[in-house]
């Protein structure tokens, strides 16, 4: 978004618009547990202490890509899981809402137009029989130096588009803090 302001007659210069992180990558891996930590779970039993956790993500020239993979989860189930605005805490609210690069502005953000997997990282995954999956994202932005996603939610389900539903996925079993 580029915001411009003057004042009187005066001449004023357009200030830059943010420009994405330029090539970064990160890597988080954890186990879940009850309390604090960088992986916690609020529903043990949809997500379990002790199941495991896994957030890549790597920005460039092309955009962003983001890989969640995840084990000892239920077995056969799906789940959806998007970035967050803010780190995990006591409770999976304090995460905020998913992140949007384009970012809607009637919150909760519902509509099809804002909530989709390509203004938003979308992870939904379906276990295995053992608990395990995995999902990946790729979108054609990147994170700004000055805005960004701070966590990935894994939801009771899968992720819902359509109008007046899009984005929602249930309940906020689970969360992994990231510093993308």
């Amino acid at each position: 978004m580029l915001a411009l302001a003057g004042c009187g007659g005066a001449s004023a210069s357009a200030p830059s618009t943010p420009s994405p992180t330029p090539d970064r990558a990160v890597q988080v891996s954890a186990t879940f547990g009850d309390g604090q930590g960088t992986a916690i779970t609020y529903d043990p039993e949809l997500v379990p202490v002790g199941s495991r956790g896994a957030v890549s993500a790597e920005t460039g020239d092309d955009g962003t890509t983001v890989t969640l993979a995840v084990r000892g989860l239920l077995p056969d189930r799906q789940y959806g899981a998007h970035a967050h605005t803010e780190p995990c805490g006591a409770t999976g609210a304090d995460a905020g809402p998913h992140f949007q690069n384009e970012v809607d502005p009637v919150q909760p953000s519902v509509d099809p137009a804002y909530a989709n997997p390509q203004n938003e990282i979308w992870l939904d995954l379906t276990t295995d029989a053992s608990g395990a999956g995995s999902a990946t994202a790729e979108v054609e932005w990147g994170f700004e130096e000055d805005r960004r996603a701070k966590s990935v939610i894994i939801h009771a389900m899968g992720t819902a588009t359509g109008p007046g539903e899009a984005g929602k996925a249930g309940s906020r079993p689970a969360c992994i803090t990231v510093d993308f």
